[in-house]
């Protein structure tokens, strides 16, 4: 059986992968970023873990830039099937074929097809509806390649992942198998709202990420909110790291976090005090019942 082509490693090193991600706003420890470059390495898919909102999905999208590649994005949920993430065949396409073709015959056409032919040329290239996985396969130009949320599947959905994971190919019965002609770089997110199968797991790298360190977290925001102040960033992580440690719905996201930094930047705020922080939560927290339990802690912070 013929192996998709590797080609040329994308990365030098783990250093090169970690400065790289550095350049698109992405901050990277050398744990990520060995991982991703082993990925390339090994043509491995990557299963990136850990809560909502720790950077999961914009580590694929930010590998893609630096990397100049395209996005290939399955968003996985509830009842996806293999229509919607390899391929389906355009059934209105084929009819208006059909159509034509009999009305041909029905004008007297000195050459009427029959059913063979007529069937062969409706399952070709022409009638194909190509999706993620598919599009990902065929690529011949650079694409990375993002699973998001496959903890949303059901289990048995998991099985069209394989083949593809496995050996980086798709079989369509009417028209053979179609093997990359270069493999992508791929990665599968989750959110642990279920355990995914040991034939999937086998298959991929696996990466944990958590939320940031207080140290990482103000880096973040100092890259992220042009015009921020050292302290203002400092102030702004330790805030969603105590928030963090509360029995909350829905913690701060990292994206949480930056959008609270840029927020205070626009309003000229260069401390924030207890009263600031209240009005503003909403920005943080997305939940009623969130939001009184954060107010009360940080009044409470304050002597109030």
């Amino acid at each position: 059986m013929a192996v998709a082509d590797r080609g040329e490693p994308r990365f030098e090193s783990v250093d090169q992968v970690r400065e790289g991600l550095a350049t698109v706003g992405y901050l990277a420890d050398d744990g990520l970023s060995g991982v991703v470059y082993l990925a390339d390495r090994l043509a491995k898919p990557v299963l990136v873990e850990g809560p909502a909102g720790t950077g999961k999905t914009e580590l694929a999208k930010s590998t893609a830039s630096f990397l100049g590649a395209r996005l290939i994005r399955l968003q996985c949920y509830e009842g996806l099937d293999e229509a919607k993430a390899l391929y389906e065949w355009n059934y209105r396409k084929q009819l208006l074929r059909i159509q034509v073709e009999r009305g041909a015959q029905d004008i007297g056409s000195a050459r009427p097809p029959g059913w063979e032919s007529l069937e062969e040329d409706l399952f070709s290239e022409e009638f194909l509806l190509t999706r993620p996985l598919l599009e990902a396969i065929r690529a011949t130009d650079p694409v990375v390649l993002l699973v998001d949320e496959v903890d949303r599947l059901e289990i048995e959905t998991e099985a069209l992942l394989l083949e593809v994971l496995s050996d980086y190919q798709v079989s369509i019965p009417e028209l053979g198998t179609i093997r990359a002609s270069q493999i992508p770089l791929v990665f599968l997110t989750s959110n642990n709202t279920r355990d995914l199968s040991e034939a999937l797991k086998r298959r991929c790298l696996y990466l944990h990420l958590d939320y940031p360190s207080l140290e990482r977290e103000r880096a973040i925001v100092l890259t992220k909110v042009p015009g921020v102040s050292d302290e203002l960033a400092d102030q702004v992580a330790r805030i969603v790291r105590s928030l963090r440690s509360l029995e909350l719905k829905k913690h701060p996201s990292i994206s949480e976090t930056i959008d609270w930094a840029r927020t205070l930047v626009l309003l000229g705020i260069e401390r924030v005090d207890s009263q600031t922080a209240c009005a503003t939560l909403h920005i943080l927290l997305k939940h009623r019942s969130d939001i009184e339990v954060a107010a009360k802690e940080l009044a409470a912070a304050a002597g109030h």
